[in-house]
């Protein structure tokens, strides 16, 4: 009966998550516009926040209630869950073709993001507040380096964007608007609470580390708006867009959510614990690189690589748990 209520909790916060996450991207898209700044830089930062927000709010929640496990294996669950299920899925539905110079570029940030919490957690088992000030200011010049692209990249910013909100949504902000961003903001916070809650008792009830459920039930829930907006982009056959935005996703979670995260409540877990799932974490970022190397695009193959190897990250997690 406890695991019941515990996994109802879950959903609930999931739901709550998934409506909170999209009321706040959506509304806020609105302001932004309104006060005249461009969809490229809406994009760029509005909305590759708003997509987090789910994995902001649920590791917050878990840090300031004593449960660093989930806070810190939502962001490497989510980042794990990102590569391997939701391109693995979206290269199946439209091999995904890939720039070259976004492979140059984009992939190895997100390697190099992914390089640097080994030191941070190895070094002082924790993340402080000077370090996640640190990933926060990292974050600060990643948006910097992104709206200094070329203009061709900007270009081809404002059309994905343009795509995904399009041209004749409401650019006027009124009560509405600020309304719904409470409104979100409100679901967050109350999902995350409720996932966490969900989460932390069904730990205990069933004698599993919180890590290990921030790392799948947790991770697989906060990214549901990665995995709408994915498989909606290569059932469009634009699957280029689903690419860069798990991409950028995994680079916010580190940068961002780690970094807020940790600037409100210092985070950490012993290496011992985490290390096991920061390595294979690493492994399927570097592992990424030469799949869309190769003919550059991710194909069917590829992505049903990828579903595989995450059905047996998911079996070891559960014989060693």
């Amino acid at each position: 009966m406890e695991a019941l209520l515990s996994i109802l909790l879950i959903a609930g916060g999931i739901v709550l998550l998934y409506f909170g996450g999209e009321w706040l991207v959506s509304n806020s898209v609105v302001l932004a516009r309104s006060w005249g700044i461009s969809a490229m830089v809406v994009g760029l930062t509005v909305v590759a926040f708003g997509t987090s927000s789910p994995e902001l709010a649920a590791s917050l929640a878990a840090a300031l209630t004593g449960s660093p496990g989930i806070a810190i294996g939502n962001v490497i669950g989510s980042n794990i869950f990102n590569i391997l299920v939701i391109l693995g899925v979206t290269a199946l539905l439209a091999p995904i073709a890939v720039q070259a110079r976004f492979i140059k570029r984009e992939v190895p940030i997100m390697i190099g993001v992914t390089l640097l919490l080994f030191p941070l957690l190895y070094f002082g088992h924790s993340l402080s507040r000077l370090e996640g000030l640190l990933l926060v200011a990292l974050l600060g010049l990643y948006i910097w380096f992104l709206y200094r692209a070329d203009r061709g990249e900007a270009a081809e910013v404002q059309s994905e964007f343009e795509q995904e909100y399009g041209d004749n949504r409401k650019t006027k902000a009124d009560w509405r608007t600020y309304v719904g961003l409470v409104v979100g903001l409100v679901l967050l916070v109350a999902g995350a609470r409720l996932l966490v809650m969900g989460a932390v008792e069904l730990a205990r009830g069933i004698g599993v580390p919180e890590l290990i459920i921030g790392l799948t039930i947790v991770a697989a829930g906060t990214s549901l708006p990665e995995v709408a907006a994915s498989i909606v982009a290569a059932l469009k056959r634009e699957p280029d867009i689903a690419l860069g935005n798990i991409v950028g996703s995994n680079i916010f979670n580190i940068l961002a959510i780690l970094g807020f995260t940790a600037l409100v409540q210092p985070i950490g877990l012993p290496w011992e614990t985490v290390q096991r799932d920061m390595w294979f974490m690493l492994g399927i970022s570097l592992l990424l690189w030469p799949f869309l190397v190769t003919g550059s695009r991710l194909g069917r193959w590829e992505g049903g690589a990828f579903l595989v190897l995450y059905l047996a990250y998911l079996g070891f997690l559960i014989a060693t748990a």
